[in-house]
Formats: structure tokens, C-alpha cells, sequence
């Protein structure tokens, strides 16, 4: 994977890399918007005793909600801009841009499906758990942010937990799900040519 962070990147690649690191990065800071909106209606004490300490920069005087929104698009924001450079790194070299963006937009959905699955497994886990639960393994945490609804700080605890977890898995199930595909050596000049020609 180090290729693809710190790779020999053609000059004529990087606009279509740019542009689909931008597009994860706002698929990605959507997604945060909307998973903290629905978190933060789940346990509001995760945010106002902890994910607004955190983000106190991020208030901008405009209401709870806004900065709820605001601190779930900073919060994941980088993750989608990390994926997309990886996975137009992998696909978009010797292939047409027409196959390497309809894969990319694949991997895209890939990552969010996983998060969203692994942020609802997260979920059903703090409700397996359940309010009584042994949760003194966390009892400095919860002591230090003052938190008194312990299960639902939790449960959202484990929500976000998971979907970071999820979107990784979902990037590594990228490699194995989406290849580049194979093409000879007449096939390639043609479609970095082509490539070239698009991009301009």
C-alpha cells in the first residue's frame, strides 16, 4: 500500500487523482454530517461532554445542531480523501478513465456500505450490552467527562468506534474486489493516450 501514499505519480494523472480525492473527501464529510446528526440524538452527553471539548474551535455560534454537523465533517473529512487518493492511485494508471472511475465510484461505495455496516453492528453491540452492564473498564473516562447517561455514551462510543473500523475494512476489501484491469501493450498506449487526451 506504501506505493500508493508516496508513489512516482505521471504528471497527466494528477488532475483525475485531485478530483477523486475531493470527491471522497465530500462523500466522506457528508456521511460524518449525517452519522453525528442521528448519534448525537442517541446520546447527546458524547458531544457536549466530550466531542464539543474537543471541537471547540469548530463552533460558529450557529446552534447545537451546527456544530454537530460541523465537528462530523472534520471528523471524517481526511478518511474520505485518504481513500480516494488510494484508490484513484490503484485504478486510474494504464486504464481508461471510463473503467478507472466506475471502479472508483465502486470502491467508494465499498467503504460507505462497510462503515454504515460496521457503525449498525456497533450499535446492536451497545444494545446487547444494555444499561446495566460492566462498563468500569472505561470509569476514568467517564469520571473525567462527567457523563451520567453511561449507556448511551457508550453506545455511541461504539457506533463511532466501529464505523472507523468498517471504513478501513472496506478499503482493504477494495484490493480484493476491484482489479485493475489487464490490458496489452497496444491496449495501454491507446488508453494512456486516450487518457491524456480527455484530461486536457
Amino acid at each position: 500500500m506504501l506505493k500508493y501514499l508516496i508513489p512516482h505519480i505521471p504528471l497527466k494523472d494528477i488532475p483525475a487523482l485531485l478530483r477523486f480525492t475531493f470527491i471522497g473527501v465530500m462523500i466522506a464529510g457528508c456521511y460524518g454530517v449525517l452519522h453525528d446528526q442521528i448519534t448525537y440524538s442517541i446520546g447527546p452527553e458524547y458531544f457536549h461532554n466530550f466531542k464539543f471539548q474537543q471541537f471547540d474551535y469548530a463552533d460558529l455560534g450557529l446552534g447545537t445542531r451546527m456544530h454537530v454537523a460541523t465537528i462530523g465533517f472534520l471528523a471524517t473529512w481526511w478518511v474520505g480523501g485518504i481513500v480516494g487518493w488510494i484508490l484513484a492511485r490503484r485504478l486510474i494508471p494504464n486504464q481508461s478513465r471510463q473503467i478507472a472511475s466506475r471502479q472508483i465510484m465502486q470502491g467508494f461505495a465499498i467503504v460507505f456500505a462497510t462503515g454504515i455496516l460496521a457503525g449498525l453492528l456497533g450499535f446492536a453491540y451497545g444494545l446487547w450490552r444494555g444499561p446495566d452492564a460492566d462498563y468500569s473498564a472505561w470509569q476514568r473516562a467517564l469520571q473525567q467527562y462527567r457523563v451520567s447517561d453511561v449507556w448511551n455514551f457508550m453506545r455511541v462510543g461504539y457506533i463511532h468506534n466501529a464505523s472507523y473500523i468498517g471504513g478501513l475494512l472496506g478499503l482493504v476489501l477494495t484490493f480484493f474486489v476491484l482489479r485493475p484491469a489487464k490490458l496489452d501493450s497496444a491496449a495501454s498506449a491507446e488508453s494512456v493516450k486516450n487518457s491524456s487526451t480527455a484530461d486536457k
